[in-house]
């Protein structure tokens, strides 16, 4: 997992299952005003100090917040939701095989970690674009992975995992296919829009003559800090969305999540499956799949629902989150109960009934989306919705299972639409000196 520390480098955060995220610290202390927090300015800061001779001044909460590049996962899976994201796919270009690849792999890795330092891409070479100047990490992390089309045109389909065959159409589905799939696929994520954007642009830079942008998409969530207590987000419905999310501290989090290495399947029965951890594919333990939707929320349709329609449609009440059925938001929903009139609070096709892991078989994965807004259509229409990411060991015993179900039935149905979907594989994370993919490509 993900592990964040100020700028002094102090250790906090999420460590391979353990502890509390500097961040979530930070913004548990918004209520007694956080926003007048000022922490050390030590570290990555300094790449962007002035030649004056002055230091750098201090930076806030947010700027200061970093994520760590190295550990046994890469980040931006279990890194708590960010401010601004931005998704992109790249197609490698004519003649790049997985010599390029690889060289690729290794400069984006290498910008990777000096920016999610707070340091210039060029690392005082004078080749950074001074966007991000005076800004700190921002919990930047920026994530790696790859697409079904990858291991064709580098020479490696015989370490393709079965997991990346392609998903079964949908009845919601009204896909791009320009805007689908990959072969590289690249997600960025920041507590600063400048900060985020700053590594968008040295990623596209690096990527030179080797690879292509086939798609980008940009979103967004609420910024650190603007509620009175850390909350689970709300989508641009007003719902509560996240709630039901597998947490780290559950004994089966990691299996859920997380490829095993096949000697980890082999002991735990977790070889089941798509995603079986065979040998050949080895190079993928301590990874997760990326399951990549772009879904627009037809808002002029759900806006017109009363309150107490949209809360039945979804299955929760819209101020707090929580199930019909009673209680708070992390209630367990009761999925029995009936009221005195005899039908059951929750209704039967109530968007959180029938995507619950008791309605599908424990399928279970862990939700991390940006919302966006594109624009106004022609007609005044606003084109805007999610960008759904979700992680799982298997795509087709998290994903799929699930998006059968609500596929038959879901209340939610008719204000959604699927218009983009790309599934990746991504590489568990790095140890100094190593650069993401190394194993599938140097293996």
């Amino acid at each position: 997992m993900s592990r964040e520390k100020n700028r002094k480098g102090a250790p906090g955060g999420i460590a391979d299952g353990a502890g509390i995220s500097r961040r979530r610290l930070i913004g548990s202390a918004g209520a007694a005003g956080a926003t007048g927090l000022v922490l050390g300015a030590a570290g990555g800061a300094g790449g962007y100090a002035a030649t004056s001779g002055d230091g750098p001044a201090p930076l806030t909460a947010i700027g200061s917040t970093e994520a760590m590049f190295h550990g046994k996962h890469q980040p931006g899976i279990t890194t708590p939701l960010q401010a601004r994201g931005h998704l992109i796919a790249f197609d490698l270009a004519p003649g790049s095989g997985r010599k390029e690849a690889a060289a690729l792999m290794r400069r984006w890795s290498a910008v990777a970690e000096l920016l999610m330092a707070g340091k210039p891409a060029g690392d005082g070479t004078g080749h950074d674009t001074g966007v991000a100047l005076d800004a700190g990490p921002s919990s930047l992390t920026v994530t790696f992975g790859f697409g079904r089309t990858f291991f064709e045109r580098t020479g490696l389909v015989a370490r393709r995992p079965a997991a990346l065959d392609p998903l079964p159409p949908f009845s919601s589905d009204h896909l791009d296919a320009k805007r689908s799939n990959g072969d590289l696929w690249v997600q960025i994520g920041a507590d600063d829009a400048l900060v985020a954007f700053h590594a968008l642009r040295a990623i596209q830079k690096e990527a030179g003559a080797t690879a292509r942008v086939r798609w980008q998409m940009n979103g967004f969530n609420r910024t650190p800090g603007a509620t009175a207590r850390p909350m689970t987000a709300r989508n641009l419905m007003g719902q509560i969305d996240g709630t039901g999310n597998p947490k780290p501290e559950e004994s089966d989090f990691d299996r859920r999540i997380f490829v095993p290495s096949a000697d980890a399947a082999g002991t735990s029965g977790a070889s089941e499956g798509p995603a079986s951890s065979d040998p050949a594919h080895e190079w993928l333990a301590g990874g997760s799949y990326a399951v990549v939707r772009r879904i627009r929320m037809l808002l002029d349709d759900w806006e017109k629902l009363t309150v107490d329609r949209q809360e039945r449609v979804i299955g929760r009440r819209k101020v707090d989150g929580a199930p019909l059925s009673g209680g708070s938001e992390t209630t367990e929903m009761d999925l029995e109960k009936a009221g005195r009139d005899g039908r059951l609070l929750i209704p039967d096709n109530a968007h959180a009934r029938i995507s619950s892991p008791e309605k599908n078989g424990g399928a279970a994965m862990l939700r991390r989306p940006f919302s966006y807004h594109d624009g106004i259509s022609a007609d005044g229409t606003p084109d805007a919705g999610l960008l759904f990411v979700c992680w799982q060991a298997d795509p087709f015993r998290g994903f799929v299972p699930v998006q059968r179900k609500l596929d038959r039935g879901d209340a939610l149905s008719p204000f959604i639409r699927h218009e983009a979907s790309g599934v990746f594989a991504v590489p568990g994370g790095t140890a100094p000196g190593e650069y993401v993919g190394q194993r599938l490509l140097e293996g």
